[in-house]
């Protein structure tokens, strides 16, 4: 069994695991503010809606729908200079947070968007009709009410940032994805890959157990 295995380093193959949850956990969570709060302005200034402002709704919606829509390789690769000019380094963990929150959060938006066009129209207009505020309404009933739609999409982004960070991590972000490739590929150690592969899976796997987990105790319909 240890031949099998004889190339990986377990200390590095923790390091690495630890750098991967790093950026996915700070990734996610910066990705579950911005997004929502993206999602929440493009649901509220769509038409026929509380703060319904088309020019505002058509911006945000560019801003959505161009950075949703650019790979991520690629993604990483233009955000170099920003990156450079933000933390002072394109090499690391946290030089890839930039790129994983900027890819994710628009993804995240549309799936707020929609969790939130899916809520009783009458239920909002109740609300108002018993004179609450905006916030009120955004607080006490939006997102209440699509609080598990919410969860599942922020489980599904993360698994997604998970990927991102593999992805990132060819490029010198650190984490599983550096150690897949540099040690694994680029040396020829496949059991290296392969078991960086397993850490990644078992990351994914915990991630979407918990959120579903999450959603099932949340969800009351």
């Amino acid at each position: 069994m240890d031949k099998l295995i004889e190339n990986v380093d377990w200390n590095q193959m923790l390091e690495a695991t630890g750098e991967t949850l790093y950026m996915t956990a700070i990734a996610a969570l910066a990705t579950f503010v911005l997004g929502l709060i993206l999602g929440l302005l493009l649901f509220m200034t769509a038409k026929d809606n509380l703060w319904e402002n088309k020019a505002i709704n058509t911006v945000i919606g560019a801003f959505v729908n161009i950075f949703r829509s650019i790979p991520f390789i690629i993604l990483i690769i233009l955000l170099i200079p920003f990156t450079k000019i933000l933390l002072g380094t394109i090499l690391g963990a946290s030089a890839a947070l930039p790129a994983l929150i900027i890819g994710a959060a628009p993804f995240y938006a549309r799936m707020v968007e929609i969790a939130l066009r899916e809520i009783d129209k009458g239920v909002i207009e109740a609300s108002k009709a018993m004179g609450a505020k905006t916030s009120t309404i955004i607080l006490k009933v939006l997102i209440p009410e699509a609080l598990p739609a919410l969860v599942s999409g922020i489980t599904v982004t993360t698994i997604a940032l998970v990927g991102y960070t593999a992805m990132a991590g060819v490029v010198g972000a650190g984490g599983l994805g550096t150690l897949a490739y540099l040690e694994g590929f680029q040396r020829g150690n496949n059991d290296v890959t392969i078991v960086a592969t397993i850490c990644v899976l078992l990351v994914v796997f915990l991630i979407q157990f918990i959120g579903d987990s999450v959603t099932t105790r949340i969800d009351k319909r």
